[in-house]
């Protein structure tokens, strides 16, 4: 299978998600929250392979910025000044298919991180 191409990518800032459409009529609307929380940058995914790090209070965040990196990603620049994710074609669409396990554990997490009140 050769890697997915993008044939069109959207911000759509008033629903806070990024619309991306691939070759072959898939397509995804991703939460901004979900791709700041899924960032494949290092300070998400752990400097030197550890576990992910969770991503709090990211609910509100915005995408101030869509560059292109060559020919094969993107990056996002969020409100929050995250912007050191590169979010090649394969894991747009790795995070489009894995959506809803995806978006189900990180809430699972959230919901286990919050602190309990007495």
């Amino acid at each position: 299978m050769s890697d997915p191409q993008p044939t069109e990518i959207r911000a759509r800032s008033k629903q806070h998600e990024l619309h991306v459409e691939f070759d072959g009529g898939v397509a995804f609307d991703l939460p901004f929250e979900y791709l700041r929380a899924f960032s494949p940058s290092a300070e998400v995914t752990g400097h030197g392979g550890g576990p992910r790090l969770l991503v709090a209070g990211k609910e509100n965040v915005g995408v101030k910025a869509i560059e292109p990196v060559g020919q094969y990603a993107i990056r996002i620049v969020f409100d929050d000044g995250h912007d050191s994710g590169l979010y090649s074609w394969a894991i747009l669409r790795d995070l489009g298919e894995n959506f809803e396990r995806n978006w189900q554990d990180y809430r699972e997490r959230l919901e286990r991180a919050r602190p309990r009140q007495p």
